[in-house]
């Protein structure tokens, strides 16, 4: 199987989510990446759930992160992300988050290989940062994500990958199952894919729905999300990606697009 060089995170900001935080590739024993992202969140309506509906209410987030991932065996990565978010007047960090990716069986042909992992994470948040408006950078909630990764890849580098799980939230933050599909192509020095990401949480209360003062905790977070992502390498250990999504359903989430862009680092074993 050709060996195809791998690439990038990107980590979104504020309730959802992020897309990148697991993949279907591998890093491979002692082979590592360091992601420096930057991004921003254009939040032209705010999804507040059945009984409140679309709110006119904007919000502009920016956000960085360091992203890195480290390849233990050729089978299990270990991943660690740490965003920092501004959002009008509250700006810091938000949660770690901790992953751990073991392929437990590969299926391969002449031309293709089906790749079956599993993946559990924790994430808590990093610092006591403000509850109680639409610019909170989070819910302050401990989380811990299990997923299932079925992952296929060809030769010539197209790849298509499913996975999903459950997210246990500490109370009372509702608890949801995640799902993404991502597709396309990795190659040497290019790297593109296009995503669907999906949250749903079960409970919870609404924006506005319930009488104030109301515990943003206790929010359901659900969304629909697309998005893509175009990486260039530029040699054999940097390399520059750029990415695009859209919040176009949801509740207790604003609704609208998102920019990203970063610096790769790759290293390997000598």
């Amino acid at each position: 199987m050709k060996k195809f060089l791998l690439l990038f995170l990107v980590v979104q900001s504020s309730f959802s989510l992020a897309q990148g935080k697991l993949d279907g590739f591998y890093r491979g024993k002692q082979n590592g990446t360091v992601v420096l992202g930057l991004g921003f969140e254009e939040g032209k309506k705010y999804l507040a759930g059945d009984i409140t509906g679309k709110l006119d209410i904007t919000r502009s987030v920016f956000y960085s992160s360091l992203f890195g991932a480290y390849g233990i065996t050729d089978d299990l990565d270990v991943n660690v992300t740490i965003p920092y978010i501004v959002s009008d007047d509250n700006a810091d960090f938000q949660d770690i988050a901790i992953y751990l990716k073991y392929r437990i069986a590969s299926v391969d042909t002449e031309n293709s290989s089906f790749q079956f992992s599993v993946a559990g994470g924790f994430s808590t948040n990093l610092t006591d940062y403000d509850l109680g408006g639409l610019n909170d950078i989070g819910q302050q909630a401990t989380v811990i994500d299990t997923r299932g990764i079925v992952h296929f890849q060809t030769n010539e580098g197209w790849f298509a990958t499913l996975q999903s799980g459950y997210s246990f939230r500490s109370d009372p933050t509702p608890s949801s199952i995640p799902a993404t599909f991502k597709a396309g192509r990795a190659l040497a020095k290019w790297y593109y894919d296009v995503y669907f990401d999906y949250q749903h949480a079960f409970g919870g209360i609404d924006y506005r729905s319930t009488p104030p003062p109301q515990d943003f905790r206790e929010f359901g977070v659900d969304f629909q999300k697309v998005g893509g992502t175009v990486y260039r390498s530029l040699g054999s250990s940097f390399g520059l990606y750029a990415s695009l999504s859209y919040v176009y359903d949801g509740r207790n989430i604003f609704k609208g697009p998102g920019y990203g862009v970063g610096l790769v680092y790759n290293f390997r074993k000598k």
